[in-house]
């Protein structure tokens, strides 16, 4: 959402004193870290409401009347995790007699109690901006000012006017993980209250569906669907893992070099695995340089260009203890001169999509272009992910008992788009091809025992 935010309806003027209470719960992914507002409520430059991260990653609330600050805390904890999903709830209710009662931030259950910055102006029963009526909320910008996007997913958007809620409400423990997971049926203590509303409940869909009818508008953007959600968190790249100068988008799906020759080193994806069958894809948007696609073992260092520079991640040369596995590609050339297609060496053309099969319980790996499953070598047969016929790499390549993750090095300013099973390439929809697994959408068809890499297809 680094572009696009929704917005409320003009909220209407709250029956007395329901401007003093009120909660907001929030299922938010962070794509880059820094400065990102994800809630706010603007009348003018001097007259606002924001609950954000701030460039250190800290989480900031302020509300601002008349220039002068009512209400301002900064959590002395920094969020710097972009590979999970954060549960956060601000709760509301300025009639309570203790001063440190009345505004209550929680993460994932927990509440909020050591700030580094705490201006606390408000008075009892004073009203709270985000909770005036005549003004709308705004959901992934702070309007103020024109570059304050959130960048990352948003999920289960909900808004309880009139009652200052428990995250319990929202979510619980789980009793075997001791994680916090969500509930997706959320039942306030006594209503929703007049502003009330539940939005991005499931996919992108911006009707309310809370008891009442305050649907939202896309103000700016392109607001797109994605399979990752709090119950099942899909595979994307971590730009943290990398030295490489590289730049992440689109929930860090879509991979841009640094126009610099960084491609030596390796980023690698947030989830890997030890065993079990993944299917992925990748579509080359630009692909005119030395670049590589795979897998690096999570034993490796992914600032270590060895894994390249020795022939472990360079086309289908490769050895165990370089820890890396790929397909080197450049337009116009064939993949490493090793991948081949009904025979014939192949080559690769701006938004071919790269598949990916990976077996770990019987250590193998596939690749295919555009539905087609590479042969294994120039004499070899067709790949056959689903019968387990001849991987271009096999138990040779792989080390016993390690784990794997996707992988990529990029040269200067090319650009991958990576589909671990959110069914759009960008914004643009896949075609959606068959997956027994019910786990994930692609373009081609799931190879039979495949699914994606996900949280639920670690479990599967």
């Amino acid at each position: 959402m680094a572009s696009t935010y929704i917005q409320s309806p003009t909220m209407a003027n709250p029956p007395t004193g329901a401007s003093k209470k009120g909660t907001w719960s929030f299922w938010l992914k962070r794509g880059n870290l820094g400065g990102s507002r994800f809630l706010n409520t603007h009348e003018n430059g001097n007259n606002e409401f924001v609950l954000s991260f701030k460039t250190d990653d800290t989480l900031q609330i302020y509300q601002l009347a008349g220039g002068s600050n009512e209400y301002h805390y900064i959590t002395t904890r920094k969020f710097r995790d972009t590979n999970s999903w954060y549960h956060i709830v601000l709760a509301i209710d300025t009639t309570l007699g203790t001063a440190g009662d009345r505004v209550k931030l929680y993460v994932n259950g927990v509440q909020e109690t050591s700030f580094t910055t705490s201006t606390n102006n408000m008075p009892q029963n004073h009203s709270w901006h985000g909770l005036y009526g005549g003004i709308k909320q705004n959901i992934g910008r702070d309007i103020g000012h024109s570059t304050e996007f959130f960048d990352g997913v948003l999920s289960y958007v909900a808004f309880i006017d009139g009652t200052q809620e428990a995250p319990t409400i929202f979510g619980e423990t789980d009793a075997t993980t001791g994680e916090w997971k969500i509930k997706t049926t959320i039942t306030p203590s006594s209503a929703w209250g007049t502003n009330g509303y539940l939005v991005l409940k499931d996919g992108n869909s911006l009707t309310d569906q809370s008891s009442n009818s305050n649907n939202f508008t896309l103000a700016a953007g392109t607001l797109t669907k994605t399979e990752d959600n709090p119950s099942n968190v899909f595979a994307t790249m971590n730009f943290a893992t990398s030295k490489g100068n590289y730049t992440l988008t689109k929930g860090n799906l879509v991979c841009y070099g640094g126009n610099q020759n960084h491609w030596k080193y390796a980023f690698i994806s947030n989830i890997g695995a030890s065993s079990g069958k993944y299917y992925w894809e990748i579509r080359l948007n630009t692909d005119n340089g030395h670049n590589i696609t795979g897998i690096c073992r999570s034993d490796k260092t992914w600032t270590d260009s060895t894994v390249y520079s020795n022939g472990g991640f360079n086309g289908v040369q490769s050895s165990a203890s370089a820890g890396g596995l790929g397909i080197y590609s450049q337009t116009g050339a064939s993949m490493g001169g090793a991948l081949y297609i009904n025979g014939s060496s192949t080559t690769l053309t701006t938004n071919d999509i790269v598949m990916y099969a990976l077996d770990l319980d019987n250590k193998k790996m596939w690749v295919g272009k555009n539905g087609v499953w590479a042969n294994a070598g120039s004499g070899g047969g067709v790949g056959n992910p689903a019968t387990g016929a001849n991987p271009l790499w096999g138990s040779g390549e792989f080390t016993t008992g390690a784990s794997y993750l996707p992988a990529s090095q990029i040269y200067y300013t090319n650009a991958h788009v990576y589909n671990f099973g959110n069914g759009y390439f960008e914004t643009t929809q896949v075609s959606a091809g068959t997956n027994a697994s019910g786990n994930g959408i692609f373009e081609y068809d799931v190879p039979t025992g495949y699914t994606a890499l996900s949280t639920k297809g670690l479990n599967l």
